[in-house]
Protein backbone atom coordinates (compact mmCIF):
# COMPACT_ATOMS: atom_id res chain seq x y z
CA UNK A 1 0.00 0.00 0.00
CA UNK A 2 1.07 3.56 -0.72
CA UNK A 3 -1.35 6.30 0.31
CA UNK A 4 0.58 9.12 -1.29
CA UNK A 5 -1.11 10.94 -4.21
CA UNK A 6 -0.35 10.75 -7.92
CA UNK A 7 0.93 14.02 -9.40
CA UNK A 8 -0.32 15.09 -12.83
CA UNK A 9 0.72 18.19 -14.76
CA UNK A 10 0.19 19.86 -18.11
CA UNK A 11 0.81 23.18 -19.80
CA UNK A 12 -2.81 24.07 -19.05
CA UNK A 13 -6.22 22.44 -19.02
CA UNK A 14 -5.66 19.59 -21.46
CA UNK A 15 -4.12 17.31 -18.85
CA UNK A 16 -7.47 17.23 -17.07
CA UNK A 17 -8.55 14.72 -19.74
CA UNK A 18 -5.82 12.45 -18.34
CA UNK A 19 -6.79 13.32 -14.75
CA UNK A 20 -10.39 12.31 -15.47
CA UNK A 21 -9.41 8.94 -16.93
CA UNK A 22 -7.07 8.13 -14.03
CA UNK A 23 -9.79 9.06 -11.52
CA UNK A 24 -12.23 6.73 -13.29
CA UNK A 25 -9.84 3.79 -13.61
CA UNK A 26 -8.32 4.23 -10.14
CA UNK A 27 -11.20 5.65 -8.07
CA UNK A 28 -9.43 5.17 -4.72
CA UNK A 29 -6.31 7.15 -5.64
CA UNK A 30 -5.69 10.72 -4.51
CA UNK A 31 -4.60 13.07 -7.30
CA UNK A 32 -2.80 16.42 -7.42
CA UNK A 33 -3.16 18.40 -10.66
CA UNK A 34 -1.14 21.38 -11.83
CA UNK A 35 -2.04 23.25 -15.01
CA UNK A 36 0.50 25.83 -16.14
CA UNK A 37 -2.03 27.97 -18.02
CA UNK A 38 -0.12 31.13 -17.13
CA UNK A 39 2.73 30.08 -19.42
CA UNK A 40 0.76 28.16 -22.06
CA UNK A 41 1.09 27.23 -24.82
CA UNK A 42 4.32 25.25 -24.53
CA UNK A 43 4.31 24.03 -28.12
CA UNK A 44 5.70 27.24 -29.60
CA UNK A 45 8.55 27.57 -27.08
CA UNK A 46 12.13 26.31 -27.30
CA UNK A 47 13.18 22.85 -26.13
CA UNK A 48 15.29 24.43 -23.39
CA UNK A 49 12.34 26.41 -22.06
CA UNK A 50 10.08 23.34 -22.11
CA UNK A 51 12.65 21.36 -20.09
CA UNK A 52 12.98 24.23 -17.61
CA UNK A 53 9.19 24.40 -17.16
CA UNK A 54 8.93 20.62 -16.81
CA UNK A 55 11.49 20.61 -14.01
CA UNK A 56 9.69 23.46 -12.20
CA UNK A 57 6.35 21.68 -12.48
CA UNK A 58 7.78 18.47 -11.06
CA UNK A 59 9.49 20.33 -8.21
CA UNK A 60 6.14 21.85 -7.28
CA UNK A 61 4.38 18.46 -7.30
CA UNK A 62 7.13 16.93 -5.18
CA UNK A 63 6.14 19.32 -2.37
CA UNK A 64 2.95 17.22 -2.13
CA UNK A 65 4.88 14.00 -1.41
CA UNK A 66 3.65 12.28 -4.57
CA UNK A 67 4.41 8.65 -5.44
CA UNK A 68 4.27 9.04 -9.23
CA UNK A 69 4.43 11.78 -11.87
CA UNK A 70 2.25 11.79 -14.98
CA UNK A 71 3.41 14.19 -17.70
CA UNK A 72 0.00 14.85 -19.23
CA UNK A 73 1.44 16.93 -22.07
CA UNK A 74 2.78 15.71 -25.39
CA UNK A 75 5.20 18.61 -25.82
CA UNK A 76 6.77 17.99 -22.41
CA UNK A 77 6.75 14.23 -23.01
CA UNK A 78 8.59 14.75 -26.31
CA UNK A 79 11.25 17.09 -24.98
CA UNK A 80 11.39 16.75 -21.21
CA UNK A 81 10.67 13.12 -20.35
CA UNK A 82 14.05 11.61 -21.16
CA UNK A 83 15.85 14.33 -19.21
CA UNK A 84 13.67 14.31 -16.09
CA UNK A 85 13.29 10.52 -15.94
CA UNK A 86 17.06 10.23 -15.48
CA UNK A 87 17.04 12.69 -12.60
CA UNK A 88 14.20 11.35 -10.44
CA UNK A 89 13.72 8.01 -8.70
CA UNK A 90 9.93 7.89 -8.64
CA UNK A 91 7.95 6.56 -11.64
CA UNK A 92 7.43 9.14 -14.38
CA UNK A 93 4.81 8.37 -17.03
CA UNK A 94 4.62 10.07 -20.44
CA UNK A 95 1.77 10.11 -22.95
CA UNK A 96 3.36 9.46 -26.34
CA UNK A 97 4.10 5.74 -26.09
CA UNK A 98 0.54 4.94 -25.06
CA UNK A 99 -0.94 7.03 -27.87
CA UNK A 100 1.32 5.42 -30.47
CA UNK A 101 0.35 1.91 -29.36
CA UNK A 102 -3.35 2.73 -29.53
CA UNK A 103 -3.02 4.21 -33.03
CA UNK A 104 -1.17 1.17 -34.37
CA UNK A 105 -3.88 -1.08 -32.92
CA UNK A 106 -6.67 1.01 -34.50
CA UNK A 107 -5.48 1.60 -38.06
CA UNK A 108 -6.85 -0.67 -40.78
CA UNK A 109 -5.21 0.81 -43.89
CA UNK A 110 -1.88 1.62 -42.19
CA UNK A 111 -2.23 5.33 -42.77
CA UNK A 112 -2.08 7.37 -39.56
CA UNK A 113 -2.33 11.13 -39.13
CA UNK A 114 -0.78 12.95 -36.19
CA UNK A 115 -1.68 16.46 -35.05
CA UNK A 116 0.06 18.34 -32.28
CA UNK A 117 1.88 21.49 -31.27
CA UNK A 118 4.69 22.72 -33.55
CA UNK A 119 7.34 21.47 -31.10
CA UNK A 120 5.79 18.00 -30.82
CA UNK A 121 5.43 17.65 -34.59
CA UNK A 122 8.92 18.95 -35.39
CA UNK A 123 10.42 16.46 -32.92
CA UNK A 124 9.11 13.54 -34.98
CA UNK A 125 8.54 11.65 -31.73
CA UNK A 126 5.23 10.10 -32.79
CA UNK A 127 6.62 9.01 -36.13
CA UNK A 128 9.50 7.27 -34.36
CA UNK A 129 7.21 5.66 -31.77
CA UNK A 130 4.70 4.41 -34.36
CA UNK A 131 7.29 3.12 -36.84
CA UNK A 132 9.13 1.37 -34.03
CA UNK A 133 5.98 -0.68 -33.55
CA UNK A 134 5.24 -1.09 -37.28
CA UNK A 135 7.58 0.41 -39.87
CA UNK A 136 5.15 -0.27 -42.71
CA UNK A 137 2.72 2.41 -41.49
CA UNK A 138 2.54 5.69 -43.41
CA UNK A 139 2.45 8.72 -41.14
CA UNK A 140 1.17 12.19 -42.03
CA UNK A 141 1.72 15.01 -39.55
CA UNK A 142 0.33 18.50 -39.07
CA UNK A 143 1.05 21.17 -36.48
CA UNK A 144 -2.08 22.93 -35.19
CA UNK A 145 -0.74 25.81 -33.05
CA UNK A 146 -4.07 27.60 -32.60
CA UNK A 147 -5.88 24.64 -31.04
CA UNK A 148 -4.40 25.03 -27.54
CA UNK A 149 -5.26 28.74 -27.13
CA UNK A 150 -8.77 28.01 -28.47
CA UNK A 151 -9.28 25.36 -25.77
CA UNK A 152 -7.87 27.63 -23.06
CA UNK A 153 -10.16 30.45 -24.22
CA UNK A 154 -13.21 28.65 -22.89
CA UNK A 155 -15.87 26.02 -23.55
CA UNK A 156 -17.85 28.26 -25.89
CA UNK A 157 -14.92 28.11 -28.33
CA UNK A 158 -14.67 24.32 -28.56
CA UNK A 159 -17.39 23.90 -31.18
CA UNK A 160 -18.08 27.32 -32.68
CA UNK A 161 -17.82 28.33 -36.34
CA UNK A 162 -14.44 30.02 -35.97
CA UNK A 163 -12.87 26.90 -34.47
CA UNK A 164 -14.45 24.76 -37.18
CA UNK A 165 -12.97 27.00 -39.90
CA UNK A 166 -9.52 26.81 -38.33
CA UNK A 167 -9.80 23.03 -37.95
CA UNK A 168 -10.85 22.69 -41.59
CA UNK A 169 -7.84 24.72 -42.69
CA UNK A 170 -5.46 22.55 -40.65
CA UNK A 171 -7.01 19.15 -41.25
CA UNK A 172 -8.16 19.11 -44.88
CA UNK A 173 -4.67 18.12 -46.17
CA UNK A 174 -4.62 15.20 -43.70
CA UNK A 175 -8.10 14.11 -44.73
CA UNK A 176 -7.01 14.07 -48.37
CA UNK A 177 -4.20 11.59 -47.61
CA UNK A 178 -6.78 8.93 -46.74
CA UNK A 179 -5.73 8.36 -43.13
CA UNK A 180 -8.17 6.20 -41.19
CA UNK A 181 -6.73 7.04 -37.76
CA UNK A 182 -5.82 10.42 -36.31
CA UNK A 183 -3.69 10.79 -33.20
CA UNK A 184 -4.67 13.77 -31.08
CA UNK A 185 -1.06 14.48 -30.12
CA UNK A 186 -1.87 17.04 -27.47
CA UNK A 187 -3.98 16.47 -24.37
CA UNK A 188 -5.91 19.67 -25.11
CA UNK A 189 -7.18 18.32 -28.42
CA UNK A 190 -9.78 15.81 -27.11
CA UNK A 191 -11.76 18.84 -25.99
CA UNK A 192 -12.09 19.73 -29.68
CA UNK A 193 -12.92 16.16 -30.73
CA UNK A 194 -16.43 16.99 -31.98
CA UNK A 195 -15.09 19.72 -34.25
CA UNK A 196 -12.15 17.61 -35.40
CA UNK A 197 -14.42 14.63 -36.10
CA UNK A 198 -16.79 16.85 -38.05
CA UNK A 199 -13.94 17.85 -40.35
CA UNK A 200 -12.32 14.42 -40.69
CA UNK A 201 -15.54 12.44 -41.15
CA UNK A 202 -17.00 9.30 -39.55
CA UNK A 203 -14.49 6.96 -41.18
CA UNK A 204 -11.55 8.34 -39.23
CA UNK A 205 -10.88 7.07 -35.69
CA UNK A 206 -9.60 9.69 -33.25
CA UNK A 207 -7.02 8.40 -30.79
CA UNK A 208 -6.59 10.17 -27.46
CA UNK A 209 -3.75 9.03 -25.25
CA UNK A 210 -5.65 9.92 -22.04
CA UNK A 211 -7.40 6.54 -21.68
CA UNK A 212 -4.28 4.59 -22.63
CA UNK A 213 -2.07 6.54 -20.20
CA UNK A 214 -4.52 5.83 -17.38
CA UNK A 215 -4.22 2.12 -18.19
CA UNK A 216 -0.42 2.37 -17.93
CA UNK A 217 -0.69 4.18 -14.59
CA UNK A 218 -3.11 1.55 -13.27
CA UNK A 219 -0.84 -1.30 -14.32
CA UNK A 220 2.22 0.23 -12.63
CA UNK A 221 0.26 0.98 -9.45
CA UNK A 222 -1.08 -2.59 -9.21
CA UNK A 223 2.09 -4.38 -10.33
CA UNK A 224 4.16 -2.57 -7.71
CA UNK A 225 1.60 -2.74 -4.88
CA UNK A 226 1.42 1.06 -4.80
CA UNK A 227 -2.36 1.33 -4.51
CA UNK A 228 -3.98 3.55 -1.92
CA UNK A 229 -5.92 1.98 0.97
CA UNK A 230 -9.46 1.58 -0.47
CA UNK A 231 -10.91 2.36 2.95
CA UNK A 232 -9.58 5.92 2.69
CA UNK A 233 -11.43 8.64 0.83
CA UNK A 234 -9.50 9.92 -2.20
CA UNK A 235 -8.44 13.56 -2.14
CA UNK A 236 -8.26 15.74 -5.25
CA UNK A 237 -6.26 18.97 -5.38
CA UNK A 238 -6.17 21.43 -8.28
CA UNK A 239 -3.57 24.12 -8.96
CA UNK A 240 -3.03 26.62 -11.75
CA UNK A 241 -0.44 29.27 -12.54
CA UNK A 242 -3.15 31.52 -13.98
CA UNK A 243 -6.48 32.93 -12.80
CA UNK A 244 -8.42 30.60 -10.52
CA UNK A 245 -11.62 32.33 -11.62
CA UNK A 246 -10.95 31.30 -15.22
CA UNK A 247 -9.57 27.85 -14.35
CA UNK A 248 -12.42 26.57 -12.17
CA UNK A 249 -15.31 26.85 -14.69
CA UNK A 250 -13.27 25.15 -17.40
CA UNK A 251 -12.02 22.51 -14.97
CA UNK A 252 -15.63 21.86 -13.96
CA UNK A 253 -16.72 21.55 -17.60
CA UNK A 254 -13.99 19.02 -18.41
CA UNK A 255 -14.46 16.88 -15.29
CA UNK A 256 -18.24 17.08 -15.28
CA UNK A 257 -18.49 18.27 -11.68
CA UNK A 258 -18.22 21.57 -9.84
CA UNK A 259 -14.69 22.52 -8.85
CA UNK A 260 -14.37 25.47 -6.47
CA UNK A 261 -11.23 24.65 -4.50
CA UNK A 262 -8.46 25.41 -7.00
CA UNK A 263 -5.46 27.44 -5.89
CA UNK A 264 -3.05 29.68 -7.77
CA UNK A 265 0.67 28.87 -7.68
CA UNK A 266 3.61 31.12 -8.50
CA UNK A 267 5.47 28.41 -10.40
CA UNK A 268 8.54 30.61 -10.92
CA UNK A 269 9.34 30.02 -7.25
CA UNK A 270 10.15 26.37 -7.97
Amino acid sequence: MDNRPIGIFDSGLGGLTVFKEIAEQLPHESLVYFGDSGRAPYGTKSRETVIKYTLQNIRFLLTHDIKMVVIACNTMSAHGYEFVSKNHDLPIIEVIGAGAMAAVAETRNKKIGVIGTPLTISSGVYQKAINKLDNSIEIYQKACPLFVPLVEEGQEWWENNITYSIAKEYLTPLKQTGVDTLVLGCTHYPLLKNTISKVMGEGVTLVSSAYEVARVVKRIILDNNMQRDPQLKPMYHYYTSDSVEKFEPLCSAILGKTINSAKRVDIEEY
